[in-house]
Order: structure tokens, then C-alpha cells, then sequence
């Protein structure tokens, strides 16, 4: 459903709450606030820009820092008075460096980081950026993508003989060196995680 700025229900301040999500990864980057002129110039520009209520101005994020937020899709929620914003992060989204500004943990209900998916994703990305001999996820993609794919059947190799022999502590260990070599290759070829989910979404509900 296709909505206008007229059905969004501002605040007695004039301002809406709205949640900043990267668009790739499904991480929750941070939340501020819009005013109606906020929203008018983000649509214009494809920037994300938002209401200081401190300072009692708009500001752009990534103006001075250079970590941009770019607009993919802007939601209203039911009750009309909360934004969800998709978007394609530049850097990290909150100011003591970290990629998102839900970074500290109040309590975990189950095993493992939840969150840890999207971090790996964030981490591959700054790794591409880094020299090669630093880590092995540069190196491996300064290897190019013939070596990458050779990895990829390698360690997928792996995880089929773990699973048909039925043992499963050495499936969990060689799927997660699968993973993590496939979203090398996805760095390696641009693709970003937004793709698959969609890909997978397309399928969902058909006949294989």
C-alpha cells in the first residue's frame, strides 16, 4: 500500500520517530526524529536528513562525517505515527564508530548473538577495504573469484561429507566456513544481502 506524507501522524511537536534500518544486512542502524520539511528533502535528495531536537535544526546524516545514509524505501506503520527508513549505509551509523547504535547488549534470551550475522557482513565489507596482508578475508579477496569459488566447493565439499556421515558438530563447523565463504563471494561480486532474501522471497509459496 502506497501512502502520502499527509497520512503520517506527527506529533504536537510536528515531528515523527523514525527507525533506521540497513536495508542489505536487516540491521537496526538507530532512531531519530523527522519533521515534515526533514522528510520533504530526504525524498528530494534520497539522503537521509532529520530534526536535531537539541538544536533545533535539520541535519543530514553523514554531512560532516561523510557516513551517509542512503534512502532505498521510507514505511509508515499501522497506527500512522512511526517511520521505518531501508537504507544503504555509508560507514557506521552511530558516532563511536560502531556500525549501529544498538550495540550493547541488556539481555540475550538464547544462545549465540543474534546480531552476529549482520556484523560478519559489515566486517567482510571493511575487510575488502583493508591491504591483504591483514587479514585473510582481504587476502582471500584479493585472490579473485576463481580462488574464492574454488573455497566455496571446497568447503562445500565438506559439509555434504558431514552431513551424510550424519555428524553434526562437524556440519555446524564446516557450514558455518561455507557461509562465511559465500558472503566473501557475495562481497567479491557486489551483491548484497537484500538480493538473496529477495531471490529466496520470490520463490516462497512456488512449486520447486
Amino acid at each position: 500500500m502506497t501512502v502520502q506524507l499527509v497520512d503520517i501522524a506527527f506529533n504536537e511537536a510536528g515531528l515523527v520517530p523514525v527507525v533506521v534500518q540497513n536495508a542489505s544486512t536487516g540491521m537496526v542502524l538507530m532512531v531519530a526524529w523527522a519533521n515534515r520539511e526533514a522528510l520533504e528533502k530526504t525524498l528530494e535528495s534520497g539522503v537521509m536528513v532529520f530534526w536535531s531536537r537539541s538544536r533545533k535544526k535539520l541535519w543530514e546524516k553523514g554531512e560532516t562525517s561523510g557516513n551517509t545514509l542512503y534512502l532505498r524505501e521510507l514505511r509508515l506503520d499501522c497506527d500512522g505515527d512511526t517511520l521505518l527508513a531501508l537504507v544503504d549505509q555509508t560507514g557506521p551509523a552511530c558516532h563511536t564508530g560502531e556500525p549501529s547504535c544498538f550495540y550493547r547488549v541488556l539481555e540475550t534470551l538464547e544462545k549465540g548473538n543474534v546480531t552476529f550475522f549482520d556484523r560478519l557482513v559489515t566486517t567482510i565489507e571493511d575487510r575488502a577495504k583493508g591491504a591483504a596482508e591483514r587479514s585473510y578475508t582481504a587476502s582471500l579477496l584479493e585472490s579473485g573469484k576463481e580462488r574464492i569459488g574454488q573455497k566455496i566447493g571446497e568447503e562445500g565439499v565438506e559439509t555434504a561429507i558431514a552431513a551424510a556421515l550424519g555428524k553434526r558438530a562437524e556440519f555446524i563447523y564446516e557450514l558455518s566456513d561455507l557461509i562465511y565463504h559465500c558472503l566473501v563471494a557475495m562481497q567479491a561480486f557486489g551483491v548484497k544481502s537484500s538480493e538473496i532474501w529477495e531471490e529466496l522471497e520470490s520463490r516462497h509459496g512456488k512449486r520447486q
